[in-house]
């Protein structure tokens, strides 16, 4: 496999090249997005918790403990459904929204076509794609954030809710309105537009370290493409994670009562608690976001190869 050249451009039936996913390939993320879930949500969970109640536990190992002795695995997985929702309709809206984005950002900077685009300009057009994801992201993510913290909301005396996806969506619905969904949508964008920046910067340039004399980025194998899409989940989170750390206690302690914005929330956790509180929980998630980012990309890259495949026997 390793060995394969990968393919991240897609042919028309009447030949022509173009970037994007279409459903066949909506069907190999969403396969991707499952495994990523799966193998990752208590990472995710532990994250959420350290994020929320920084002072509750003394680190990974101790709030993972925990978490298991008093919810079991049960609170580990807790949020599985909406985080489910969440990884696969962002993925699937990003990486379709990205072929557009390359194309724009091409035409902004008066390029040929899309080959001839920078890992700078490959990273822009990453960034410009997040705006819409984000819109489909915030609602699940909420939703799952929620979940995840369920069990501290209760213990602090701020929650009443039972553990289940539908009770926490109608308590939503109920006293917030639809427009409740997008609690932290704000915070959500910060996140999301320098950190897919950072993602697929990194992505492109690691993928251009790996590049022999000769070779172009679409001649790389599984394994470089794999590693590559973990080094863009790694930067992406070390980039905006301080930003991420708002978000979650906006979207979580909102269940007790509105929230400030997220500009005096951030200044109200420097002032009461200072800065590292806002790194509590990084460990996890990087540690999680290498795998499961390195087989997002490499299930885009091969969704691509295939499709050409496919593409170029039928013409």
């Amino acid at each position: 496999m390793a060995g394969q050249p990968i393919n991240t451009r897609q042919t028309t039936r009447k030949g022509r090249r173009k970037n994007g996913v279409t459903l066949p390939g909506v069907g190999w993320l969403f396969a991707g997005g499952v495994a990523c879930v799966v193998t990752g949500q208590p990472f995710d969970t532990i994250k959420v918790k350290m994020q929320t109640f920084p002072t509750m536990y003394q680190g990974f190992f101790d709030c993972s403990v925990k978490t298991y002795q008093q919810e079991g695995m049960h609170g580990l997985y807790q949020g599985t459904t909406p985080a489910l929702l969440a990884n696969v309709a962002e993925n699937a809206v990003l990486f379709a929204c990205y072929g557009f984005c390359q194309q724009l950002v091409r035409q902004l900077f008066g390029l040929g076509n899309v080959q001839e685009l920078s890992d700078l300009h490959s990273a822009i057009a990453g960034s410009f794609s997040s705006v819409f994801s984000s819109m489909v992201l915030c609602p699940t993510e909420l939703v799952k954030c929620r979940m995840q913290a369920l069990h501290e909301m209760k213990v602090t005396g701020q929650t009443a809710l039972s553990s289940s996806t539908w009770t926490v969506v109608k308590a939503i619905f109920r006293s917030e309105g639809p427009l409740g969904f997008f609690q932290g949508l704000t915070s959500t964008w910060l996140r999301e537009v320098p950190g897919y920046f950072f993602f697929f910067g990194g992505y492109e340039v690691s993928r251009s370290f790996f590049l022999q004399a000769g070779q172009s980025k679409e001649e790389l194998g599984a394994l470089p493409v794999t590693v590559s899409g973990g080094i863009g989940g790694a930067a992406f989170w070390l980039a905006v994670y301080p930003i991420d750390s708002v978000k979650s206690r906006i979207q979580v302690l909102s269940m007790a009562g509105r929230q400030d914005g997220f500009l005096l929330s951030f200044l109200h956790i420097l002032r009461t608690e200072g800065f590292m509180p806002l790194y509590c929980g990084l460990m996890p998630t990087v540690i999680r976001a290498l795998p499961s980012n390195g087989a997002l990309f490499l299930a885009y890259e091969l969704t691509q190869k295939k499709l050409t495949s496919l593409a170029e026997r039928t013409t």
